[in-house]
């Protein structure tokens, strides 16, 4: 069959195509550990489940606006704006079914066909699948490991020109847990105002930070937030994946056009998952710092203990629940090493080179699993590379 341009440079994201691997490898009867999949393995907090099941037992089952019940944009701007240290309206933010419409819809309102858009590698797959959907050119920037993998400015400054129209930034980042310091985003937000891009700056993790630090966002520095898209929703910081419920803040302008794209693609967000997003940024927040507590903690367990592997060294991730060694000594492609860990340890991971060019040589694991899961999984891996 032929299909439209389009689609042609779209693959699956490597983190399914290795779940489907490894669920095969347990029917068959091995025990695997997971560590390949990006999300929290708490259940969704008990204030938040009980508030969707009463909403459904409400009969808040229909449609809402597009952009969200004007409850949940209040609260939304409300709390963001806070921890951002800036100013929102509700009207600036747009509720989506999961964080992914925001990535894409802006991307389709501002990208015409020819025009570069600057991304980070490695990076979240779907940067670069959104680029080209809208037409784009994409133009990967390389993180650096000795920047604590904040992008390479050399790089960027290279790269950034009048062609390009946006600038995708993801802090802390997926893959590699690595948080832009403000330093390095005055120097991106110069770019940006001197070349007239927009910034589209994804913030899913921007509550998974550990060691006291704060994150700051691009957003919030002068002149920004006029050509600013924040992306970022409740799946990984309240364990709500699966409700599928994300938002965008962005100038009031570009919201309506954003609107207009959900309007004729998913409609709305279910009702019953708003209002136990209300619930969620409103109740009781003391269980999210319980978890970030507990990741911090299995955070620096499959640090050192990747550490003491001989042939393995791994920065301690700022934020999110990803590290991402750097396995380059053993002589093998990190989808060779990930295959390996998969078939000879029972352990599930990503290799680097699923999120871009620049992860070869890096394995992404994910420590949203219990600590001794994770002491187990650090055990096979080094009872296997210590073969090899």
């Amino acid at each position: 069959m032929s299909f439209a341009q389009r689609t042609r440079h779209l693959r699956p994201e490597g983190a399914y195509q290795v779940l489907a691997r490894a669920q095969a490898l347990e029917a068959s009867g091995q025990k695997i550990i997971h560590l390949e999949i990006g999300q929290p393995d708490f259940e969704t907090f008990a204030n938040i489940r009980q508030a969707g099941i009463d909403a459904i037992n409400a009969g808040y089952t229909r449609y809402t606006p597009p952009a969200g019940m004007d409850a949940l944009r209040q609260a939304i701007a409300a709390d963001a704006g806070h921890r951002r240290g800036i100013n929102i309206r509700p009207d600036q933010v747009v509720v989506s079914p999961g964080a992914k419409p925001n990535l894409f819809f802006p991307v389709l309102a501002l990208v015409e066909p020819g025009d570069e858009v600057i991304y980070p590698d490695p990076g979240f797959p779907t940067y670069a699948a959104m680029i080209g959907v809208a037409g784009g050119i994409p133009v990967p920037v390389p993180l650096s490991e000795a920047n604590r993998f904040s992008f390479d400015l050399q790089a960027f400054n290279q790269r950034v020109n009048d062609r390009t129209r946006l600038i995708i930034l993801n802090s802390p980042s997926n893959p590699t847990g690595g948080v832009i310091p403000v330093s390095d985003l005055e120097q991106i937000a110069s770019a940006a105002q001197r070349h007239h891009c927009w910034i589209l700056s994804d913030e899913i993790y921007a509550r998974l930070v550990y060691d006291q630090l704060s994150v700051p966002s691009i957003a919030a520095l002068p002149g920004m937030l006029e050509r600013t898209i924040i992306v970022d929703g409740f799946s990984k910081t309240y364990a709500m994946t699966g409700w599928r419920l994300g938002f965008g803040i962005m100038p009031t302008e570009l919201a309506e056009v954003v609107q207009l794209l959900l309007t004729h693609s998913v409609g709305c967000t279910a009702q019953f998952v708003q209002i136990a997003g209300i619930e969620a940024l409103t109740g009781p927040q003391e269980q999210v710092n319980q978890v970030l507590h507990e990741y911090q903690r299995r955070r620096d367990v499959i640090v050192d203990g990747l550490n003491s592997i001989p042939g393995v060294t791994c920065q301690r991730p700022q934020g999110a629940f990803y590290v991402f060694p750097n396995i380059s000594s053993f002589g093998y492609t990190s989808t060779e090493l990930a295959e390996l860990l998969l078939d000879r340890a029972g352990v599930a991971v990503l290799p680097g080179s699923a999120f871009g060019d620049k992860g070869e040589g890096y394995l992404r694991l994910v420590y949203s699993n219990s600590l001794e899961n994770i002491e187990q999984a650090l055990e096979r891996i080094r009872q296997v590379l210590r073969e090899l």
